[in-house]
């Protein structure tokens, strides 16, 4: 059986003192929450402060992002995913909608990047998802399609155990916009299937998918009742502990 993974993506927000006390606060609200993997995702400059200060809890740690690059070198401002795991990382996030969008990363890139973090022993957040002119063109499924092929290609079956998808439909990001549960269980169920035409049906049968765009407390309930969603990777709801908490709690309705 899939166990849902809850995560919450920080991106450029909290300076360290607050990134630890948000962590502190988030601790005991979500002590009990053994229904689901929860992860948070601080800024660089926080990771490791972070993660020391969640030791032992059920709290993991992740990336937001990684170097294309396996080794050591000359890459002025980057980070290996290596040194993200050295600091306390369990998970790294690759493929982000605002890293495709913003900086150009190309599905080329974002497969390094799956790669480099598998290599560093790392979980890797592989997030996909189309525009709202792809989606209104009737081109999601190709885009989304094209970009699981990009970003999964040289991957072997033993390294899927370690691939969490992340379905975030762009037009839902920041928007206040979410996909209904149905429109999210489409596409999940659609990503479920192209994994197993890649891989093997047991392996799209394990495969967890998450949904990303504008999760809240009020909708995250809908979304898990859906059979092919299997957590939500939740951007600005997660920078408070009390509304992060209460998404990672779904299933007690706290």
């Amino acid at each position: 059986m899939r166990k849902p993974v809850i995560a919450g993506n920080w991106k450029m927000y909290k300076l360290l003192g607050q990134a630890v006390d948000t962590a502190l606060a988030l601790k005991p609200l979500v002590a009990n929450a053994n229904h689901c993997e929860v992860v948070i995702a601080p800024v660089f400059t926080a990771l490791k402060t972070v993660a020391d200060r969640l030791e032992g809890s059920n709290i993991g740690v992740a990336g937001q992002n990684c170097s294309t690059e396996t080794e050591e070198g000359a890459h002025t401002g980057e980070v290996l995913a290596a040194m993200l795991g050295d600091a306390g990382a369990k998970y790294v996030i690759v493929g982000h909608s605002e890293r495709r969008q913003i900086y150009f990363e190309t599905d080329s890139m974002v497969n390094r990047k799956c790669l480099a973090g598998l290599a560093a022993g790392l979980h890797v957040i592989l997030c996909v998802g189309e525009s709202l002119e792809q989606r209104e063109q009737g081109t999601a499924e190709r885009v989304v399609s094209g970009q699981l092929s990009g970003g999964l290609s040289g991957l072997t079956p033993s390294d899927l155990d370690r691939i969490i998808v992340a379905y975030e439909p762009v037009w839902a990001i920041g928007t206040g916009r979410t996909a209904t549960p149905e429109q999210a269980q489409e596409m999940h169920a659609f990503i479920r299937r192209v994994f197993a035409d890649r891989y093997s049906a047991q392996a799209a049968n394990e495969l967890r998918i998450l949904y990303g765009g504008s999760v809240k407390p009020d909708n995250i309930a809908g979304l898990m009742s859906q059979a092919d969603i299997d957590g939500a990777l939740v951007g600005g709801a997660s920078l408070q502990a009390e509304s992060f908490a209460k998404i990672v709690n779904y299933k007690n309705g706290k």
